[in-house]
């Protein structure tokens, strides 16, 4: 039977991640509308008849040496310096302001397992993303010190394995759901109505409505300190080995290495509350020096790196 702590227990266990955990929403204020609903309830409903396609880009007939392709536009605006850590600049207006301008995010959804197999953990993470293959490494953030350790970080480290499950459309809601601030032990797959399917080389299970999953093992941990209060722990980054990945049947291409985003239909995340949909693309051919330096009005712009270039 799954353990599940009740909010006086697990305040009594470890009163200081409890409150901490219930707290972090209040103080990050990432949902600006005082009543949500009524806002949501006045937008268009949602677009079902978008479905994938390609465009061109923006200039087709763009030319070496010309810049952007907004005729100098974005030229006649200046930029702002912040300094990340002046006085008086709360962190969390740090977080705000990279989660509003590093997007789109991919979601890593991690499933988790406790090491005595007695509670499971799902939980997105928009701090995630692949940097290398091989092998396959994915990376993934956590907010908070090991000492404040989430719930999923708590069983990938007691465990060393995970899933990163990719969030799609049809189940974004779902996804998002299982942020919520639930007690250690509840079940957020229970809660969500999300279906667990077995994994090979990982004991916790991958979200069987996932378009692509992966298996993973625990390679290390970093654990990163505040500079605006030293001692206070801040992040743990974790790295991770792909060992098996899961595809949806009509997803995947006879050769077993292309995606069809018209099946995946992803989900990012942006800043705030906000989600974005990935309902079109352009394809750019990566250009050959050679071939390209070939142009009468492309080798005058061939010169040696300048200071400042």
């Amino acid at each position: 039977m799954t353990k599940n702590f009740g909010d006086d227990e697990q305040r009594a266990h470890d009163p200081k991640s409890y409150e901490s955990r219930m707290d972090a929403e209040k103080t990050v204020g990432r949902n600006p509308h005082p009543d949500f609903a009524k806002v949501e309830a006045s937008r268009p409903d949602w677009r079902t008849e978008r479905e994938w396609n390609f465009t061109k880009t923006k200039d087709p007939n763009w030319k070496y040496g010309q810049g952007g392709n907004d005729g100098g536009e974005s030229l006649k605006k200046e930029h702002v310096e912040i300094d990340p850590y002046a006085e008086g600049r709360p962190a969390v207006f740090n977080y705000k302001l990279l989660i509003s301008g590093i997007v789109p995010r991919p979601i890593g959804f991690l499933s988790t397992r406790s090491k005595d197999g007695q509670s499971t953990n799902l939980a997105p993470f928009s701090y995630t993303q692949v940097i290398n293959h091989d092998p396959p490494i994915f990376i993934v953030g956590f907010a908070g010190g090991f000492d404040n350790a989430k719930d999923t970080l708590r069983n990938l480290i007691d465990t060393n394995e995970c899933v990163i499950n990719m969030v799609s459309e049809h189940f974004v809601e779902a996804a998002n759901a299982t942020s919520i601030n639930a007690p250690y032990g509840t079940s957020e797959w229970a809660l969500t109505g999300l279906h667990p399917a077995p994994c090979t080389t990982v004991k916790a299970s991958r979200v069987k409505e996932s378009v692509f999953s992966i298996e993973g093992k625990l390679i290390e941990t970093k654990e990163f300190e505040s500079k605006v209060t030293p001692g206070k722990k801040t992040g743990v980054l974790a790295i991770i080995e792909g060992t098996r990945f899961w595809v949806r049947e009509d997803a995947i291409n006879k050769d077993r290495n292309i995606i069809d985003p018209a099946i995946l239909r992803p989900m990012a995340r942006l800043g705030g509350i906000t989600y974005g949909r990935t309902t079109e693309g352009l394809e750019l051919p990566r250009p050959e020096f050679e071939e390209a330096t070939k142009k009468e009005d492309v080798k005058p712009l061939v010169k040696a790196k300048a200071y400042g270039q």
